[in-house]
C-alpha cells in the first residue's frame, strides 16, 4: 500500500504521515528532507542556490546526512524551497523517491508532489492544509520551543513566499492531486487530525466497511 501525503509547510502533514506510517506498519520518508540535504549541502560548500548547476553538484549527498537536526532549521527550509524549483535537482531527486515508494509492501510518503509526480498510481492520496496564519503560528511555536527567537510577520511572510515559490514553479508544482482527498487541519488538533486521516485511508482501503 502506498499513501501520498502532500501540502503545503506546516500543514500538518509530516505529523500525518509519520503516524500514518506508524499505524499501518509502513517505512516513512519526508521527501523534503532531501531538497534540505541539497540545501544543507549548498550551504556548507558556500554554493549558489539559485545556480541550477550548484543546486546539481550537491544531490550526490550520503544518507546519514538526513538524520542532521539542522536540516529542520529555517535557514535550510528557505534555501531549499530555490534548490528544488531547478528541474535538473528535481530530476537528480526523482529516482530515489520512486525506489522508496515502491519497496515490497509499501510506504508513506510527504512532500509536495508525492501525488501527481512521485506516485502517481499510490493506493490513497491526502493532500493536507490549513490556512496561512494558522500554519505561521504553528512554526512560530516550534522556532520559539527551539530557542529561535523571530517575530510572527516573517514567519509568516516567509510561509507566503514559499507558498508562491512552491506552487508557481515550473517543475511539479505543488498541487493537489485530482483523486486526492482534502484534509484540512486548520481547526484540528494533532489526534483529530491523526484520526480523519487514519479514516480517510481505511475507507479508500476498504470501502465496503465505509459509511
Amino acid at each position: 500500500m502506498i499513501i501520498a501525503v502532500d501540502g503545503p509547510a506546516a500543514s500538518g502533514k509530516g505529523t500525518i504521515a509519520r503516524a500514518l506510517a506508524q499505524h499501518y506498519g509502513l517505512p516513512h520518508l519526508d521527501t523534503g528532507l532531501l531538497y534540505r540535504a541539497v540545501a544543507a549541502t549548498v550551504l556548507r560548500e558556500e554554493l549558489d542556490p539559485a545556480k541550477e548547476a550548484d543546486a546539481v553538484s550537491a544531490c550526490s549527498f550520503e544518507d546519514y546526512l538526513l538524520n542532521d537536526a539542522w536540516l529542520r532549521t529555517d535557514e535550510v527550509g528557505k534555501v531549499a524551497s530555490i534548490v528544488s524549483a531547478h528541474p535538473l535537482v528535481r530530476a537528480a531527486l526523482l529516482n530515489r523517491q520512486k525506489k522508496f515508494a515502491r519497496q515490497p509492501g509499501g510506504a508513506v510518503l510527504d512532500g509536495r508532489d508525492i501525488g501527481t509526480v512521485i506516485a502517481p498510481d499510490a493506493d490513497v492520496k491526502l493532500f493536507v492544509k490549513a490556512t496561512p496564519m494558522i500554519r505561521a503560528q504553528r512554526r512560530h511555536l516550534e522556532l520559539r520551543k527551539n530557542g529561535i527567537l523571530t517575530s510572527l510577520d516573517k514567519v509568516l511572510a516567509d510561509i507566503r513566499a514559499r507558498d508562491e515559490r512552491d506552487s508557481k514553479r515550473s517543475e511539479a508544482p505543488m498541487l493537489q492531486a485530482p483523486d486526492a482527498t482534502l484534509l484540512d487541519t486548520s481547526f484540528l488538533s494533532i489526534d483529530a487530525a491523526v484520526q480523519r486521516a487514519i479514516a480517510i485511508v481505511d475507507a479508500k482501503m476498504h470501502p465496503e466497511h465505509s459509511g
